[in-house]
């Protein structure tokens, strides 16, 4: 895939980069462990003045970079500027709240007694230039949720992001640069998928996280595998969205819209699977595919768009398979189901969509839909809520409506997922942990999980 700015509205190629040459890769790898033996040792005070830093100039960029990642991967500019001011936040939680959740920890005196020791602390010191491999559907957060807590903890970044986003990954650059934290602290590297092995194995690398496909977080995991180096994989998602008599049917097929389109489908933590019990499921199907129905297809600079363009053509390529194939083994079609009246031969559109009798024999049951295509299922119960919401390789979140305690504690105790939200939808947040098990990744992002996730845990301990 080349390394370009195509705007996905109207598959016009926009930009191009040259990828960096072998000499070039290495001088920058050079430089981050140069930036490294500096960083590691500047104070959390003036890690945190350069990180407000940061956050302030975002702000003043938000129209600007906005408008950059609507043209890069299509999303509503409305949504592009709502990531941006998210990305803000939290770069000033992590600059507010980072010395403490690093703070030395000293365990049980009694303990550090039976020990032998006079005192024993646990210290959090960073580990070195970290390789992030980002994806394309929320350019700034994504990266940004890993940027923010890593510089706090005294490491450095290197950034391989998505080939559709680079002028975006440049942006970060040199936002980074802009605040005044050091040369070679934070670098966007423009290279190809070829070239990221190569990067992971340089012994000054010491970790790697990856935001993506499941495909590429085999090969990173791998390669770090192989070099015995620490990684992150936040991979697909299949989320269920679980709709129980007792909820306010209103509400959840109100936020179900917005929970399945956001990004223009384009999310791993997007709701994707509907499952309502029987009692409510006529009365749920009828509200969401109103509302799905009514969505706003359009430029995604236009201020009243709801849902844009997907991000690549193969991309929409990928989703008519799965509608298609659904469709020929059985499914019925509530809304969409093609491209929308206007947008057939220009841009990467797809109609917001609702699939209803879904069997395991269609692929979309077990395969990721990355779109705004939702599933439909009806169940009989709670048991059969909580085996079809498991029914599925990927356990990023979920979404449980209910008002009934009693389900609610079933759901937290059974549902294989990193998250589960109740009467609400997904959304990460800098203060709790994020992340998924089965095969949507390993290791926890945001919150004090994720600022520890790379850094050396260090015994200290003192005899007596």
């Amino acid at each position: 895939m080349p390394i370009a700015t195509v705007n996905p509205a109207n598959g016009e190629t926009l930009k191009t980069f040259d990828a960096l040459s072998a000499e070039e890769i290495e001088r920058r790898l050079a430089l981050a462990e140069s930036a490294f033996r500096t960083h590691r040792t500047t104070s959390f005070a003036e890690r945190a003045r350069l990180l407000h830093r940061a956050a302030d100039l975002l702000d003043e960029d938000l129209q600007t970079i906005g408008r950059v990642m609507t043209t890069e991967m299509g999303k509503p500019v409305k949504q592009a500027r709502a990531e941006a001011a998210k990305c803000a936040k939290a770069m000033r939680w992590y600059a507010d709240h980072a010395e403490r959740l690093l703070a030395d920890e000293e365990p049980d005196p009694s303990d550090a007694k039976d020990s032998g020791a006079s005192r024993v602390l646990v210290r959090y010191r960073p580990l070195g230039p970290v390789l992030a491999v980002m994806p394309w559907n929320f350019p700034l957060w994504q990266v940004v949720r890993f940027a923010a807590p890593a510089l706090m903890a005294g490491n450095v970044g290197l950034l391989k992001h998505a080939s559709n986003v680079p002028q975006t990954a440049l942006y970060l650059e040199e936002l980074f640069r802009r605040a005044g934290f050091a040369e070679g602290c934070f670098q966007t590297l423009l290279i190809g998928s070829g070239a990221v092995e190569g990067v992971l194995r340089d012994p000054r690398v010491k970790a790697a996280t990856l935001t993506g496909s499941e495909p590429a977080g085999r090969a990173v995991a791998s390669v770090a595998g192989d070099e015995v180096k620490k990684t992150v994989l936040e991979l697909g998602g299949s989320d269920p969205y679980v709709v129980m008599p007792s909820a306010d049917i209103d509400r959840a097929a109100r936020i179900a819209v917005t929970a399945r389109v956001q990004n223009n489908g384009q999310s791993c933590i997007a709701a994707k699977r509907f499952i309502v019990h029987a009692d409510v499921f006529d009365a749920f199907a009828e509200r969401f595919t109103a509302g799905m129905a009514a969505l706003k297809v359009g430029d995604p600079l236009d201020e009243d768009t709801d849902v844009g363009p997907l991000s690549t053509e193969q991309g929409r390529s990928d989703l008519e398979e799965l509608v298609d194939d659904a469709v020929e083994n059985g499914a019925n079609v509530l809304c969409g189901g093609e491209r929308p009246e206007g947008y057939r031969d220009r841009g990467w559109y797809y109609a917001p969509t609702i699939l209803a009798d879904i069997t395991p024999q269609m692929r979309i049951h077990q395969e990721e839909a990355f779109g705004p295509v939702a599933t439909l299922y009806r169940v009989a119960d709670l048991d059969e809520a909580v085996a079809l919401a498991n029914d599925t390789p990927f356990g990023l979140s979920s979404n449980v409506w209910t008002r009934d305690e009693g389900e609610v504690d079933r759901f937290v105790r059974d549902l294989e997922a990193g998250g589960v939200y109740v009467n609400g939808m997904t959304a990460s947040h800098p203060a709790f942990p994020f992340g998924g098990v089965k095969r949507s990744g390993y290791g926890r992002e945001l919150s004090e999980h994720g600022i520890r996730e790379f850094c050396n845990i260090t015994t200290v301990w003192h005899g007596a």
